[in-house]
């Protein structure tokens, strides 16, 4: 019979043991976890951004407007004379002065047609006047002996005051073969040269007054509203104008004053001309010294002085939408649409009467899709924001001190 071994070696350990040891081990792993994630710092919180639109307005006040009316010309002379010959003959002298740009003055010799025949004709006729004078003393004489009847003394009469009738034409034929100036001013052309053949009627050339140049405005209809122009029958100065163009390369300011409407509305444009006129443009008077001069034919944009108003509103032009409705910010910072009484608008801005305002700020940025009521923020707002944070921060200092 065989017998069975008692070597404490031998003998097998319970399982229930075991499995207490693993399960020990789990827990005091599960502890030290949760003891590591709660001993770990929380990480800081992100603070929750605001979505609400960030806009900037602007405070809006009525108050009192200048109006001023735009619009553009070319500077022309008053007075412009076309020269034409009264006798015919050769040229036989030209003034330096006549020629493109040259500058003379009131009764200077532009020009000189060949006087011979003139001064012949002249001779002639005082030689007829002489005997035209001697016939009618003889019948002056034999009507006072009673040889001659008073029908051939009117008659002599007549022919002498005939004679002297044609030296007068004479005299004046010789004066009109030289070309004088009638005023101060500069030559814009010359259609002669010497020697050229001239008829009477012939052109000679074309000259201008500098003592005064005008410059016609147009206006549209609406903007007569806005300005005080003198009317066709009204005489005297209107509002000054300010003109403004380039000159040596150089942006230029000259003072004008309306002086006249042409009093028709033009047919193609619908618009009235102003007419807008420059003391001595070319600076050429003592009390025009060290002026910039404005030549003929510069091409200016000018600004009528208008009307003021009371009570007015401006804003700028791109802030009117649709034509007549502007967005404001009322008080709890909300979007409001209002539709206004547009007064007028220029290039630059919109105008309305103050009596429909009834927010204080005008929304500046422009959003995408913006809708009446809508809440948004403005660059007040987000300084009082950072205002508030940084007083918290100073409060958690401060207790942390503490």
């Amino acid at each position: 019979m065989q017998q069975e071994s008692t070597h404490p070696s031998s003998v097998k350990k319970p399982k229930w043991k075991g499995r207490l040891l693993a399960t020990l081990v789990l827990a005091i792993g599960v502890i030290g976890f949760v003891g590591l994630v709660k001993s770990r710092p929380e990480p800081p919180k992100k603070p929750t951004e605001d979505s609400t639109p960030l806009v900037e307005v602007a405070p809006v006040t009525a108050g009192d407007v200048q109006f001023y009316v735009a619009s553009q010309g070319v500077v022309a002379p008053l007075t412009r004379t076309t020269l034409s010959a009264e006798v015919s003959g050769a040229v036989v002298d030209l003034s330096d002065a006549f020629l493109a740009g040259g500058h003379f003055g009131a009764g200077d010799v532009l020009m000189r047609i060949d006087p011979l025949n003139y001064q012949v004709a002249v001779e002639r006729a005082e030689a007829a006047l002489a005997q035209r004078q001697i016939e009618y003393d003889g019948s002056v004489r034999l009507n006072k002996q009673g040889y001659r009847s008073a029908t051939e003394l009117s008659s002599a009469k007549a022919a002498l005051a005939s004679a002297n009738a044609d030296l007068v034409r004479a005299k004046r034929d010789l004066e009109r073969t030289v070309i004088r100036a009638p005023y101060e001013g500069l030559v814009e052309s010359r259609a002669t040269e010497l020697g050229n053949f001239v008829n009477i009627g012939s052109q000679l050339g074309v000259i201008y007054a500098t003592d005064v140049a005008e410059v016609r405005l147009a206006i549209p209809d609406p903007d007569l509203a806005f300005v005080d122009l003198p009317t066709a029958v009204e005489s005297g100065d209107g509002p000054p104008v300010t003109l403004s163009g380039s000159y040596r390369g150089a942006l230029s300011e000259w003072d004008a004053t309306v002086v006249r409407t042409e009093g028709q509305v033009d047919q193609r444009t619908r618009m009235v001309w102003a007419v807008a006129r420059v003391d001595d443009p070319y600076a050429l008077t003592v009390a025009s010294e060290g002026h910039t001069e404005l030549p003929m034919g510069t091409f200016v944009t000018a600004e009528i002085a208008g009307v003021s108003m009371s009570n007015i509103v401006k804003i700028p032009r791109p802030l009117l939408r649709a034509g007549d409705q502007v967005i404001f910010v009322d008080g709890e910072r909300r979007l409001r649409f209002r539709n206004v009484d547009v007064l007028r608008t220029d290039e630059d801005y919109a105008y309305f009467y103050g009596d429909q305002l009834e927010e204080q700020e005008i929304l500046l940025t422009r959003l995408d899709s913006p809708l009446n009521g809508m809440l948004v923020r403005t660059s007040a707002d987000l300084e009082s924001d950072d205002s508030d944070q940084q007083d918290a921060s100073s409060g958690v200092g401060s207790a942390a001190a503490q």
